[in-house]
This record gives structure tokens, C-alpha cells and sequence, in this order.
């Protein structure tokens, strides 16, 4: 029987399978070390839904602007409409003589100008606007300073008449005549005065004259505070309660203040100044001192006519709710409008309401204010 071969021992066997399973491994890393590495694998996070943001808030527009109340021009009160109406500034020449009085429709002027005339009597030029009454008067004629106090209004003068170069002048100023001798509707005569203190007009028919170009509102002449109490001098500390005004020998002219109505009351000497039944008020007093020289020309009298010289510069009182400011006037040509400063520069605002204006002769005239 063949022998078999006696095989390699059991250890031996063992060590070689070993060794082929290192190689093996080996050749594997061999082949690997060249390559990237495989990328970690990552796990996603769970899914947790976040709460959505709320949408913005819409941006709201900004409210428009509340319009400014309309305002008459020519004494700060409000219209009680959205716009001023579309009429012209209508001037009046009128009589303060003493044959003249009572005069009739003053207190609906807007702004009354007092100023002196021939024999020192003096004579209002008012101007109206945010009221037309149908009588004023007794009218009288031009002044040689009245194109001064009108022409910054672009508006209408009316008068009874004048001498020719008075007015001339008032039509070198493009200031709009509308006159009783000239034949303008408007004018009609009392019964009750003898001439030439009877002659009356209304201002509504003269404010339809007005040429197209006039038909419109004025400038405004002074500044106003948005309410009564809040102008310049009713905020001053000096007392104003009372102005006692010579004009000229002939003409004393006294304000008072009423503090139940908050006006000044109007006084001729100690006599109450009538006007329409009732005594004359300011909301407003302003007292300038000014130029007065005699022109060339000649009243049918014979007295010089004088001329307030109303371009230039002086100093004044404003009185406004029994109170009184100091204040500095200014005036730079004869179409510019009076402007207003306190002593230390700084503009000047009157209540809202009427105006009258003392234009007292300097060196001649006077006022005290207590």
C-alpha cells in the first residue's frame, strides 16, 4: 500500500494564511493612500418649522397739512371762508369837521388814517374791504398825502373832487380815482346838511368800479398775531389805557381803553366820536410822529394846504389792550407799505382787528400815553 506524503505541520499552516491575509491588506491600503478620503457622512437635523415673522406694518401716509383759516389782509381776522374774496381795497376820503359829525359807516373801516389838514381840522382817510357798507360820508376831497397812505393797497380811492394836482398825483401813484366830479356812480347828496357837508357814497358801488386788474385783494399793510392778545403790545409790560393826541389847536383827539368791550373808544376833545349811532372803537391805536410841511397851494379860504410826509422814518406808540409799545415806522417810497419795528429791531404784530392811525405833526403836535 502507497505512503502518503506527510503533510507541512499545523503551525506552519496557520502562519501562512496569516501572512496572505496581511499582504492582502496591505496591497489594499497600498491602493488607498493616493485617493481622498470617503466625506463623513452627515445626519440631517430634524425638521422643526420656525413661527413666521409677522408682515410689516403698512406705512401710512403722512395727514396733509391742515390749510391756514383764510384772513382778511387788512385786519388779521379770519373769513370764515377758504379763501378772501376777490374785491378791491376801496379808500374814502371823509369829513371830520365839526359840521361833519356824526359821520356814518367809520366803524366798518378796516383801517382809518387820521391826518391834518388846512385850519388844523383834520379829515380820515378809511379803507375798507372786509366789510362794504352802503353809507359813508360826508366825503370830501384828495390830500396831497393820501396817494401815500392808498397806493400800497392797489386799490380805489374815492373822493369828492380835488385840485388838479392832487389828482394827478393820485393817478401817478396808479391808484384807481373814482370821484363825484368826475360823474362815477356812488355819490349821492343829503338833504339833511347843507354843502359841501352833505355828499355820501357807498362803498359797494365804488368797490364794482374797480378796473380788472384791481379786483383782487390788497396786500396786507401791517402784521397781525394769530388771536386777539397775542400782538406786541398786548404783551408789553407799559401801560397804555389812555392817549391823548393833539393833532393841532383845532383837533384833540382822545382814546380810551374799555376793558368790558376791549377796545379803545374814540373821543373828539371829551366828546364821544360818533359814527352810524354808535361811539367809535379801536381794537388797535398807533400813534406816528411825522413831517408836516405847507405845500404852494391854496384852500378856497386862502389857507395853505399842508403835507404830511408820509415817506421817510419817525418814532410811534402802538396801544393794544391797555398796553403800549414803542416802536420805530419806516416808509421808502409812496408805493411801499409803513412797516413796523420795536426799538430793538424786531417786527411788529398788531391783534387781529381794526386800526386807526394818528399821524401827529412833528413839533407842532403831540400825544401823552398813560
Amino acid at each position: 500500500m502507497p505512503t502518503k506524503p506527510a503533510g507541512a505541520p499545523r503551525g506552519a499552516r496557520t502562519g501562512a494564511v496569516g501572512a496572505i491575509v496581511a499582504l492582502a491588506l496591505l496591497a489594499t491600503a497600498a491602493c488607498g493612500a493616493g485617493e481622498p478620503a470617503a466625506p463623513p457622512t452627515v445626519t440631517a437635523a430634524p425638521d422643526v418649522s420656525l413661527p413666521k415673522a409677522a408682515p410689516p406694518d403698512p406705512v401710512k401716509p403722512k395727514p396733509a397739512p391742515k390749510p391756514k383759516p383764510a384772513v382778511w389782509p387788512l385786519n388779521g381776522r379770519q373769513t370764515g371762508t377758504k379763501k378772501v374774496p376777490s374785491r378791491p381795497a376801496v379808500a374814502v376820503k371823509i369829513e371830520n369837521s365839526s359840521q361833519a359829525r356824526p359821520q356814518s359807516g367809520l366803524q366798518q373801516a378796516d383801517i382809518v388814517w387820521e391826518q391834518v389838514v388846512e385850519g388844523g381840522i383834520s379829515r380820515y382817510v378809511a379803507v375798507y374791504h372786509s366789510k362794504l357798507p352802503g353809507t359813508v360820508g360826508p366825503v370830501r376831497s384828495v390830500r396831497p398825502m393820501d396817494p401815500g397812505i392808498v397806493a400800497p393797497m392797489h386799490g380805489i380811492l374815492a373822493y369828492s373832487g380835488g385840485q388838479p394836482p392832487f389828482v394827478r398825483a393820485v393817478g401817478k401813484a396808479k391808484v384807481q380815482s373814482v370821484t363825484m366830479d368826475g360823474g362815477d356812480p356812488g355819490f349821492r347828496r343829503s338833504g339833511d346838511r347843507a354843502a359841501p357837508h352833505n355828499v355820501y357814497g357807498s362803498v359797494k358801488a365804488f368797490a364794482k368800479q374797480a378796473t380788472k386788474s384791481r379786483a383782487t385783494p390788497p396786500p396786507a399793510q401791517f402784521s397781525y398775531a394769530a388771536k386777539v392778545g397775542q400782538g406786541s403790545a398786548a404783551k408789553n409790560d407799559r401801560k397804555g389805557r389812555v392817549a391823548d393826541v393833539r393833532l393841532s389847536p383845532a383837533q384833540r383827539t382822545v382814546w380810551r381803553w374799555k376793558a368790558k368791550t376791549k377796545t379803545y373808544a374814540r373821543y373828539d376833545g371829551s366828546a364821544p366820536s360818533i359814527s352810524s349811532g354808535s361811539q367809535l372803537r379801536a381794537r388797535n391805536v398807533l400813534l406816528l410822529s411825522v413831517k408836516l410841511k405847507n405845500t404852494r397851494y391854496r384852500d378856497p379860504s386862502g389857507a395853505p394846504v399842508p403835507e404830511t410826509q408820509m415817506v421817510g422814518r419817525g418814532k410811534g406808540v402802538l396801544l393794544t389792550r391797555g398796553k403800549a409799545l414803542s416802536v420805530i415806522w419806516s416808509k421808502k417810497s409812496t408805493s411801499k407799505k409803513l412797516v413796523l419795528k420795536t426799538r430793538g429791531g424786531d417786527p411788529v404784530r398788531l391783534d387781529p382787528g381794526n386800526l386807526w392811525v394818528e399821524l401827529v405833526p412833528r413839533g407842532t403836535g403831540s400825544w401823552r400815553v398813560r
